[in-house]
Protein backbone atom coordinates (compact mmCIF):
# COMPACT_ATOMS: atom_id res chain seq x y z
CA UNK A 1 0.00 0.00 0.00
CA UNK A 2 1.30 3.44 -0.90
CA UNK A 3 1.69 5.18 2.49
CA UNK A 4 1.78 8.56 0.79
CA UNK A 5 -1.72 8.04 -0.62
CA UNK A 6 -3.00 6.87 2.77
CA UNK A 7 -1.59 10.01 4.43
CA UNK A 8 -3.00 12.26 1.67
CA UNK A 9 -6.39 10.58 2.10
CA UNK A 10 -6.40 11.21 5.86
CA UNK A 11 -5.21 14.80 5.46
CA UNK A 12 -7.64 15.68 2.68
CA UNK A 13 -10.61 13.95 4.32
CA UNK A 14 -9.90 15.84 7.53
CA UNK A 15 -9.69 19.13 5.66
CA UNK A 16 -12.88 18.62 3.68
CA UNK A 17 -15.14 16.60 5.92
CA UNK A 18 -14.30 17.53 9.52
CA UNK A 19 -17.51 18.43 11.37
CA UNK A 20 -19.65 17.71 8.30
CA UNK A 21 -23.17 16.68 9.27
CA UNK A 22 -25.02 13.79 7.69
CA UNK A 23 -23.81 10.45 6.45
CA UNK A 24 -20.64 10.65 4.42
CA UNK A 25 -20.39 8.51 1.27
CA UNK A 26 -17.49 6.52 2.75
CA UNK A 27 -19.71 5.43 5.64
CA UNK A 28 -22.40 4.26 3.23
CA UNK A 29 -19.92 2.39 1.02
CA UNK A 30 -18.29 0.79 4.07
CA UNK A 31 -21.63 -0.57 5.26
CA UNK A 32 -21.78 -2.67 2.09
CA UNK A 33 -18.14 -3.42 1.23
CA UNK A 34 -15.22 -2.40 3.48
CA UNK A 35 -12.49 -3.20 0.96
CA UNK A 36 -14.16 -1.38 -1.91
CA UNK A 37 -14.92 1.59 0.37
CA UNK A 38 -11.22 1.84 1.21
CA UNK A 39 -10.21 1.66 -2.46
CA UNK A 40 -12.75 4.32 -3.44
CA UNK A 41 -11.68 6.58 -0.57
CA UNK A 42 -7.99 6.24 -1.44
CA UNK A 43 -8.69 7.12 -5.07
CA UNK A 44 -11.27 9.90 -4.65
CA UNK A 45 -9.94 11.61 -1.54
CA UNK A 46 -6.28 10.56 -1.63
CA UNK A 47 -5.64 10.96 -5.33
CA UNK A 48 -8.29 13.22 -6.93
CA UNK A 49 -9.12 15.67 -4.13
CA UNK A 50 -5.49 15.77 -2.96
CA UNK A 51 -4.17 16.92 -6.34
CA UNK A 52 -2.53 20.32 -6.21
CA UNK A 53 -3.41 21.46 -9.75
CA UNK A 54 -6.15 23.78 -8.47
CA UNK A 55 -6.84 25.07 -4.94
CA UNK A 56 -9.19 23.08 -2.70
CA UNK A 57 -11.70 25.95 -2.69
CA UNK A 58 -11.83 25.95 -6.50
CA UNK A 59 -12.21 22.17 -6.54
CA UNK A 60 -15.20 22.41 -4.20
CA UNK A 61 -16.83 25.20 -6.25
CA UNK A 62 -16.56 22.94 -9.30
CA UNK A 63 -18.16 20.07 -7.36
CA UNK A 64 -20.93 22.38 -6.11
CA UNK A 65 -21.69 23.56 -9.64
CA UNK A 66 -21.79 20.03 -11.04
CA UNK A 67 -23.94 18.66 -8.22
CA UNK A 68 -26.35 21.59 -8.52
CA UNK A 69 -26.84 21.02 -12.25
CA UNK A 70 -27.19 17.27 -11.73
CA UNK A 71 -29.76 17.86 -8.95
CA UNK A 72 -28.04 15.74 -6.29
CA UNK A 73 -29.03 17.60 -3.09
CA UNK A 74 -27.58 15.19 -0.51
CA UNK A 75 -24.16 15.13 -2.15
CA UNK A 76 -24.45 18.90 -2.73
CA UNK A 77 -25.02 19.42 0.99
CA UNK A 78 -21.82 17.50 1.74
CA UNK A 79 -19.78 19.55 -0.74
CA UNK A 80 -21.20 22.88 0.38
CA UNK A 81 -20.02 21.99 3.88
CA UNK A 82 -16.63 20.92 2.50
CA UNK A 83 -16.44 24.17 0.51
CA UNK A 84 -17.01 26.21 3.64
CA UNK A 85 -14.38 24.10 5.41
CA UNK A 86 -11.74 24.93 2.78
CA UNK A 87 -12.42 28.66 2.68
CA UNK A 88 -15.24 29.24 0.19
CA UNK A 89 -17.55 32.02 1.32
CA UNK A 90 -21.32 31.71 1.35
CA UNK A 91 -21.48 34.46 -1.27
CA UNK A 92 -19.07 32.63 -3.58
CA UNK A 93 -21.07 29.43 -3.27
CA UNK A 94 -24.33 31.29 -3.94
CA UNK A 95 -22.78 32.95 -7.01
CA UNK A 96 -21.67 29.58 -8.38
CA UNK A 97 -25.18 28.20 -7.86
CA UNK A 98 -26.71 31.24 -9.58
CA UNK A 99 -24.30 30.71 -12.50
CA UNK A 100 -25.65 27.18 -12.96
CA UNK A 101 -29.07 28.59 -13.92
CA UNK A 102 -27.68 29.19 -17.39
CA UNK A 103 -26.70 25.54 -17.87
CA UNK A 104 -28.87 23.53 -15.49
CA UNK A 105 -32.02 25.60 -15.29
CA UNK A 106 -33.74 27.69 -12.67
CA UNK A 107 -35.34 24.74 -10.79
CA UNK A 108 -31.94 23.07 -10.23
CA UNK A 109 -30.41 26.34 -9.04
CA UNK A 110 -33.36 27.04 -6.75
CA UNK A 111 -32.95 23.60 -5.20
CA UNK A 112 -29.22 24.27 -4.81
CA UNK A 113 -29.86 27.59 -3.10
CA UNK A 114 -32.27 25.87 -0.71
CA UNK A 115 -29.56 23.37 0.22
CA UNK A 116 -27.08 26.22 0.70
CA UNK A 117 -29.52 28.05 2.98
CA UNK A 118 -30.07 24.86 5.02
CA UNK A 119 -26.31 24.41 5.53
CA UNK A 120 -25.85 28.08 6.43
CA UNK A 121 -28.73 27.95 8.91
CA UNK A 122 -27.24 24.85 10.54
CA UNK A 123 -23.88 26.61 10.90
CA UNK A 124 -25.42 29.84 12.19
CA UNK A 125 -24.33 31.72 9.04
CA UNK A 126 -27.80 32.67 7.80
CA UNK A 127 -28.66 35.26 6.68
CA UNK A 128 -25.48 35.92 4.73
CA UNK A 129 -23.70 38.89 6.26
CA UNK A 130 -21.11 39.38 3.49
Amino acid sequence: MDRDVVEKTKRTAGLYFKNVSGEKPYELWRAFDKDLARDLSLFITGRMYAREKIPHATRQLVAIAALTVLSHPEELKLHIQAGLNVGCTASQIAEVIFQTMVYGGVPAANAGLAVLREVLETRGLWPIAE
